[in-house]
């Protein structure tokens, strides 16, 4: 019989490596929701609460084909390129490419890589790629959902490229990551776990999604309802990504890292809140510390309102860094609405 599960271990303080550019104020997408405002708005808060300096530096670049070929097609990834070198258009109603967006989605993805790699290579303890446009929503072979390329996905295939066996893809996103799901669906080797709002946008994500083939109880779908709040949705993480996760024991985790299930989001209808969000970062570093050495790679992903989202990615580097660790509990002490009781 294998030995009870430990507890959550406490996080030791760590420096969180921020992986930026100025470049992802590129893909400029005019009155889309996913336009540079986003990126602005996280680095204005960064500065504004003292997290942007004194951190472990991760240079990168954009990435080669090679990486992105264990996620997409590379049918997609030539068509890709060649409509924005045409000067871009539109892979489907909301998903837009502009002259720069490969250059941009190759940065991206290499910003990905190369937090796995200096996590791996002990360069960084955790690393946060804060890129844009997001990616959880690309498919190996189409674009959608404002992502071009899948982020968190070549993050984790890299990862397994690397030599690891078991990586695990948390992703936090309001909407289900449906490319990542696809990606990975016949796979042991990463394990997805998803907690979404459902029904909605792209119509995945149900509960009895679970993977297929040699993948089949590898892929994990939590769907909660609209208006599910920070301990609702903390009570949904620890009942069921919690003891799949120790059961797994993954050697990485990546996290899909979305902001768009704050309560102040255009695009939804949940009530996080920056409280609930650092408790449930808090949560994964902490399954990271004990089963992973503490390896953490987040990728960004949705998040539309600015303001809301730059005080989210404070409030989770925080929780990463490990100065959010007393908030790992907290859902107790949050309504369902996300506001503190």
């Amino acid at each position: 019989m294998d030995d009870p599960a430990p507890p959550l271990v406490e996080q030791s303080k760590r420096r969180t490596a921020l992986l930026r550019s100025p470049a992802f104020f590129g893909h400029e997408t005019g009155g889309h929701p996913e336009a540079p405002r986003r990126i602005a708005a996280i680095e204005s808060a960064l500065a504004a609460a003292g997290l942007a300096d004194a951190r472990p530096e991760v240079p990168f670049g954009p990435s080669g084909l090679a990486p992105l070929e264990r996620v997409h097609d590379l049918a997609y990834l030539d068509g890709l390129e060649e409509l924005a070198l045409a000067g871009g258009g539109a892979l489907d109603a909301d998903t837009l490419v502009r002259r720069d967006s490969w250059e941009v989605a190759l940065l991206g993805a290499g910003a990905a890589v190369a937090a796995v790699d200096a996590v791996l290579d002990g360069r960084a303890e955790a690393a946060f790629a804060l890129v844009r446009p997001p990616g959880h929503h690309a498919t190996p072979g189409r674009g959608m959902g404002f992502c071009l390329v899948n982020n968190a996905a070549v993050a984790a295939a890299h990862a397994v490229a690397r030599g690891l066996d078991r990586v695990l893809v948390v992703d936090w996103d309001v909407h289900h990551g449906n490319g990542t799901q696809d990606a990975f669906w016949e796979r042991g080797d990463v394990f997805f776990a998803s907690l979404h709002q459902w029904p909605l946008y792209p119509g995945t994500g149900s509960a009895g999604e679970r993977g297929g083939g040699p993948g089949l109880g590898f892929t994990l779908n939590v769907p909660l309802p609209a208006g599910t709040g920070d301990a609702a949705f903390l009570a949904a993480f620890d009942a069921t990504v919690l003891p799949a996760v120790r059961a797994y024991r993954p050697q990485l985790v990546v996290v899909s890292a979305g902001f768009d299930a704050h309560a102040a989001d255009p695009l939804a209808g949940m009530r996080l809140s920056e409280a609930g969000f650092a408790a449930l970062a808090g949560r994964v570093a902490a399954l990271a510390d004990e089963h992973a050495g503490g390896r953490l790679v987040a990728v960004l992903e949705g998040g539309y309102d600015p303001a809301a989202l730059g005080r989210s990615v404070v409030a989770t580097v925080r929780a990463f860094d490990g100065a959010g660790s007393n908030d790992r509990d907290g859902g107790d002490r949050l309504g369902t609405d996300g506001s503190r009781r």
